[in-house]
């Protein structure tokens, strides 16, 4: 490849600096490798391995990538620097840390791509004896979160949940939650030719069956679903067992233990859940529906905290109520991928963090365990015409799941949510910038190819055509960039009367802006400028003094219905 291709090659396989890659213009070795902490190669090694690993681009410019090429390497080859990089950076696997050269074939610049591996779960990456993560263009030490998320990790073949709990026997659990337990695994494998036995089954068959017990042995996991509130509190100590339901507003609350297979539908029970009043744009009536799915998503949303939250953390699952959101919260990051991995109902998790517990639940038909639930409950929000659910808020310390009970904006949501023809992805990004957050730059390039959004970033809005086909002409035109000249011409009418102050010209011009620019500060700047501009053009001029002594007249010649166009 020529330098130009390598360039080409080269952005489209790193075309930003994030977490996951760096670019650096190096054009000696000398004293980066292991040179100035924070700054050297060991450092951002260091960074790129306490997230999730990634890739150093060594040898082009930044921001542009044009290949500069590395011209001194000291006395570091492809074949000794592995092993000097992993003597300065204790805790990196050396599996998968890979140095690659690139060379441009015309003019003989050479660049060195740095495979950077994951840290090992439960071990930070050190460099200069500290942990590194990246922080905008710089590195800083490890941030206390990210570190006990690190120190948190899951281990392979470590499952909390299937622990035997010693002295734990089958009087510590509640009988009414086995029958239960019965009801739901008899549903769930009532086509299998077994199925009339299990009525019959003792209560330890069953449970063996279930996989909520080991032989007999009383697991934690069975606890959880099926013990007596005081057994398993006590048996399950340090650890609390509980769910806590919160509504700040009333500044009321209420703990909730286990059974949970019984109990979580009592925490279902305590959200508000009234009746609303919807108007889609395809119906002629009102569509009334309860604030929530109490089902398919507000039990599948909390039995998916149960069963992913990380117990060992000594934390409960939180269920905060607000106006029109219930706001679910686990310990534990998100596990095995993302959530946006799962909105398609394509992809299955290959591994929990409490694999006999999701077992368990699956069993008894509290979870889906082949990668449906998300996927349902984002599709009910959206038959609902409803903001789908998220997971804003997450972190690698806990997961956060957030359900929306209202509209947010009522023309925008039911655009949105009647265009049934829409790919999933451009509701979701769609449903994103309903709440006023950020898309990256392909998505809105994505939208904008589709004629569904225009406007310039950050400050996109509903595309015109949409607009006029859902009757929404008025939205429109409040959300559009309004003609600046229109707003001289509206100032040249208020001079027409005579010199004017500022405030008199505030006062006009502030409550037409604030349609399309909310913050007072921001309006008033604007005026600033449009003065500035208007006085320039020779249209107006200062009869009075400085600042707020100022007073604004139309120069003569100037014609208030007729603004000068630019």
């Amino acid at each position: 490849m020529t330098a130009h291709e390598l360039q080409v090659w080269l952005r489209a396989r790193f075309p930003k600096e994030d977490e996951r890659c760096e670019w650096k213009e190096w054009r000696s070795l000398k004293s980066v490798i292991s040179g100035r902490k924070g700054e050297d190669l060991v450092s951002y090694i260091s960074a790129l391995a306490n997230m999730d690993g990634g890739c150093m681009v060594i040898g082009v410019q930044d921001g542009t990538l044009a290949v500069t090429g590395i011209q001194d390497f000291a006395d570091y080859t492809l074949e000794n620097v592995v092993g000097r990089v992993l003597g300065k950076t204790p805790g990196l696997p050396s599996l998968g840390l890979r140095f690659e050269e690139l060379r441009a074939s015309d003019t003989g610049a050479v660049v060195w791509l740095v495979h950077v591996p994951r840290h090992a779960p439960r071990t930070p990456v050190l460099a200069h004896d500290q942990a590194w993560q990246r922080d905008g263009d710089s590195l800083q030490e490890l941030r206390e979160d990210r570190h006990k998320a690190i120190l948190a990790e899951h281990l392979v073949g470590e499952d909390w949940s299937a622990a035997i709990v010693s002295g734990a026997t089958l009087s510590d659990l509640d009988e009414t939650a086995i029958a239960k337990a019965r009801e739901k695994y008899a549903e769930k494998h009532r086509t299998k030719a077994w199925a009339p036995h299990i009525a019959t089954w003792g209560a330890q068959t069953l449970l063996d069956k279930i996989g909520l017990t080991i032989h007999g042995g009383i697991t934690r996991a069975c606890l959880l679903l099926l013990g007596r509130p005081e057994s398993a509190t006590a048996l399950l100590s340090p650890q609390p067992a509980e769910i806590t339901w919160k509504l700040a507003a009333e500044r009321v609350a209420e703990h909730f233990h286990p059974p949970f297979l019984l109990t979580t539908t009592e925490v279902a029970r305590r959200i508000r859940n009234p009746n609303i009043k919807l108007f889609p744009a395809s119906e002629l009536l009102a569509v009334t529906l309860p604030r929530y799915d109490t089902h398919t998503v507000l039990l599948e949303g909390l039995h998916n905290c149960l069963a992913h939250q990380d117990y060992a953390q000594g934390g409960r699952v939180v269920v905060e109520e607000s106006s029109g959101l219930v706001r679910m919260t686990n310990l534990g990051g998100f596990f095995d991928g993302k959530p946006e991995d799962y909105i398609r109902g394509a992809c299955t998790p290959s591994r929990y963090r409490n694999e006999r517990l999701a077992k368990a639940m699956a069993e008894v038909g509290m979870i889906d365990k082949v990668g449906f639930g998300i996927h349902d409950m984002v599709l009910a929000q959206r038959r609902r015409f409803l903001p789908l659910p998220d997971y804003e808020d997450s972190s690698d310390a806990r997961t956060v799941f957030n359900v929306y009970g209202q509209e947010i904006d009522a023309n925008y949501t039911h655009w949105l949510m009647e265009r049934t023809d829409l790919p999933i992805e451009h509701v979701l990004w769609l449903d994103r910038l309903q709440k006023g957050r950020k898309l990256d730059a392909a998505q809105v390039t994505e939208l904008r190819r589709a004629g569904l959004v225009e406007g310039r970033s950050p400050k996109l809005h509903i595309s015109a055509k949409v607009a006029v086909a859902m009757g929404q002409e008025v939205a429109y035109l409040n959300q559009r960039r309004p003609d600046v000249d229109d707003y001289k011409t509206a100032l040249c009418k208020l001079l027409s009367l005579g010199p004017q102050p500022r405030a008199k010209v505030d006062a006009l011009l502030l409550p037409k802006l604030q349609l399309w620019i909310p913050g007072l500060t921001e309006r008033k700047e604007f005026i600033k400028e449009l003065l500035k501009e208007m006085s320039r053009d020779g249209r107006i001029h200062n009869v009075g003094g400085r600042t707020r002594a100022a007073r604004w007249a139309l120069t003569d010649g100037s014609v208030p219905n007729s603004p000068q166009r630019r």
